[in-house]
């Protein structure tokens, strides 16, 4: 029952973590301009008389009801998904060997989560606050992955000890990755290059590092439609490519070291590894020729969220192996 409700919740956290991107990539994050209640209600305002007091108490924020269901819609599900963790900690405290450690931790990273969605609005989309939202949005996706995983049988065939270190590595350089790819989103700077593989016209157009990875601007700032000139909003989205190039480059090779291998388990895992890898770079250049689609920009973070948990259960089966399993690498 424990493991069956953990599924579910790891379903419903990833349909979560596609929603939120969907609301921000929208331009929703900011269609209930107050936290959290929408325009000071549950829902969000519809009879004329509700709109009029809503207007009157929001003068500088002009209700778009499509925006602000948009918006309400995932602060419900991420409702759910909440309840569905603290039920999950409860029956992990209450179960004999249960995993109480992990099941804690989803809750304190989901209580950091809540407090960093509220910043979301009052902040005014602020880029670090939007990304650091999703990064915590993601650790609790993972989590509650990694949790699940930990229910499955524990019978793993021999490694390598490199192929450990290996494992780590890629999952470290992909974390990177999604860092810059929320920043490349919450910089709206996803079409700052808008053509491939060059930018601009160029392999090496001008850039501004500085400028471009200012980490914090001030908390008095609207940043809606960002604040970044064109020549920084360049340079994240290059980055970006750069650092797909290397998250291409590392978790092929680590996909290629599973396939090489006779046993069943980590071929699975090389071929599950290859294919989100594939899937993602189709993606990604896709929004660049097809010029952003809604839909597709939508479907690179659903991807992003697949490549890490990908990553993530190739990780599990290395780093779980019994040690009398190991064997060093020849």
């Amino acid at each position: 029952m424990f493991y069956r409700l953990n599924l579910l919740t790891v379903a419903l956290c990833y349909a979560l973590v596609v929603l939120g991107a969907f609301v921000r990539l929208s331009d929703a994050g900011l269609g209930c301009p107050d936290w959290p209640g929408c325009y000071g209600q549950i829902a969000v305002p519809q009879a004329e008389h509700a709109v009029d007091r809503a207007q009157a108490a929001f003068p500088q924020r002009p209700l778009e009801a499509h925006k602000a269901w948009k918006e309400m819609i995932h602060r419900y599900l991420a409702g759910i998904v909440g309840l569905l963790i603290a039920a999950l900690a409860v029956l992990a405290w209450r179960t004999p060997g249960g995993p109480r450690g992990l099941a804690s931790a989803v809750v304190l990273v989901v209580l950091a989560q809540i407090v960093f969605g509220a910043l979301t609005v009052t902040m005014q989309v602020n880029p670090l606050i939007v990304t650091t939202h999703l990064l915590l949005g993601l650790t609790t996706l993972s989590l509650l992955w990694w949790m699940w995983l930990g229910g499955l049988p524990r019978q793993t065939p021999p490694i390598t000890t490199g192929l450990r270190r290996f494992a780590a590595f890629g999952l470290i350089v992909l974390l990177l990755q999604i860092f810059l790819g929320g920043w490349t989103s919450t910089n709206y700077a996803a079409l700052s290059c808008p053509d491939f593989p060059t930018c601009l016209g160029s392999f090496a157009p001008a850039t501004a590092l500085s400028r471009a990875f200012t980490l914090w601007h001030g908390s008095e700032l609207n940043y809606e439609y960002g604040i970044l000139d064109v020549a920084a909003r360049a340079t994240v989205h290059l980055v970006h490519r750069y650092g797909a190039l290397l998250v291409t480059l590392v978790l092929g090779a680590l996909a290629l070291r599973l396939l090489s291998r006779s046993e069943a388990l980590w071929r699975r895992l090389g071929t599950a590894l290859i294919g989100a890898l594939l899937l993602q770079l189709a993606i990604g250049i896709g929004l660049v020729e097809l010029q952003l689609p809604l839909w597709l920009a939508d479907a690179h973070n659903a991807g992003a969220a697949l490549l890490l948990l990908t990553v993530l259960a190739v990780n599990h089966f290395v780093w779980r192996t019994a040690p009398q399993a190991r064997i060093a690498d020849r």
